[in-house]
């Protein structure tokens, strides 16, 4: 079979999902520079994909243009007029399958993700668990690729990039610089913020600059009360937009994250993450992209974990899970990553 020239490829959310799409197009990208690569996504998420020469960004609006069935009927169009030879269907959810049988009717390929879901129900029930690394992510999006005729490999390796500066913003000369994304879209993923307040403490009396990322109104006031208390650390949340947040990002030694967003943006920026997990697990193959499992900080329980997207409240009676870890292991980790 002909290896399809243009590829048009879904994936329309969460935030994190779409930042590990373009690791995989990244590594894609230079081991297929001829292929044209149209990737469908939510118009907010377009600063990931900035610097990937042969990928062509068309932003999908699903509260306008694109709504509804024949919102989808007019995306179908669009791309068809595009002519791509294949679709690689990296979300595989009810709006990407509705598109991509409007565009199998037009006589375009298609291939899905597998999500593992029967293995990852395994993982995380709360009885007879199979606490086993699953294949990650990034590896599954490759698969897809793969079976359109694209055979490559994943190096799995952070690749440093340091971006300029948004204007007028700087960082100090002679310190570690750490990033802090203390937030996750499920509230059972986010690390207390006493005991993340603790963390920005110990931090600073260590002289380290601290940079917050991340959140909307109630995570900005949060961040901002940090900014008061400490003057080393510095709330970013509302002040840049995404793709001046990733340059920041990029010129930083560090990122403490939770399990979200902020670790796979970390991830295409080239910095090393220390993560914190609570009802999630790293085996369930959302670790970021080039991050090493020894750099995650999780609780030791047996009923973790309970979810693969940390929607769910924690097996652990009456204690979250996140709650099992002290500010003073991540402080170390910390530590020991920024000055070995």
């Amino acid at each position: 079979m002909q290896r399809p020239g243009t590829l048009v490829i879904f994936r329309f959310s969460a935030m994190g999902d779409v930042a590990m799409v373009a690791s995989v197009l990244r590594e894609f990208s230079a081991a297929y520079p001829d292929t044209k690569l149209i990737m469908v996504s939510r118009e907010a998420f377009a600063s990931f994909f900035s610097g990937i020469r042969s990928v062509q960004f068309h932003g999908l609006q699903p509260k306008g243009k694109h709504k509804g069935f024949y919102g989808l009927f007019k995306l179908a169009k669009e791309l068809s007029t595009l002519a791509p030879d294949a679709v690689a269907d990296l979300h595989d959810n009810i709006r990407s399958r509705t598109l991509s049988l409007l565009l199998r009717a037009r006589g375009i390929r298609i291939c899905r993700l597998n999500k593992g879901r029967r293995e990852k129900a395994a993982l995380t029930r709360e009885s007879n668990k199979k606490l086993v690394p699953l294949k990650p992510t990034t590896e599954r999006y490759a698969d897809v690729f793969r079976k359109l005729g694209f055979p490559f490999s994943l190096s799995h390796r952070l690749e440093r990039n340091p971006l300029p500066l948004p204007t007028g913003f700087s960082l100090p000369a002679g310190k570690k610089l750490v990033g802090i994304a203390p937030f996750a879209q499920h509230v059972f993923k986010v690390y207390p913020p006493v005991s993340m307040q603790a963390v920005i403490a110990a931090l600073s009396a260590r002289g380290y600059q601290l940079y917050v990322f991340g959140g909307g109104k109630e995570e900005q006031e949060q961040a901002l009360a940090w900014e008061k208390a400490y003057p080393a650390a510095v709330s970013l949340i509302g002040r840049f937009n995404l793709s001046e947040e990733l340059a920041v990002m990029s010129n930083l030694d560090l990122m403490l994250t939770m399990d979200s967003a902020g670790m796979h943006m970390a991830s295409l920026c080239g910095v090393p993450v220390v993560s914190v997990w609570g009802p999630t697990h790293p085996f369930a193959g959302f670790l970021g992209y080039g991050q090493l499992l020894s750099d995650c900080i999780q609780p030791d329980h047996p009923g973790r974990p309970n979810s693969i997207y940390g929607n769910k409240p924690c097996y652990c009676g009456h204690l979250s899970c996140m709650e099992l870890i002290s500010p003073e292991e991540i402080v170390s980790k910390i530590v020991t990553k920024l000055e070995s």
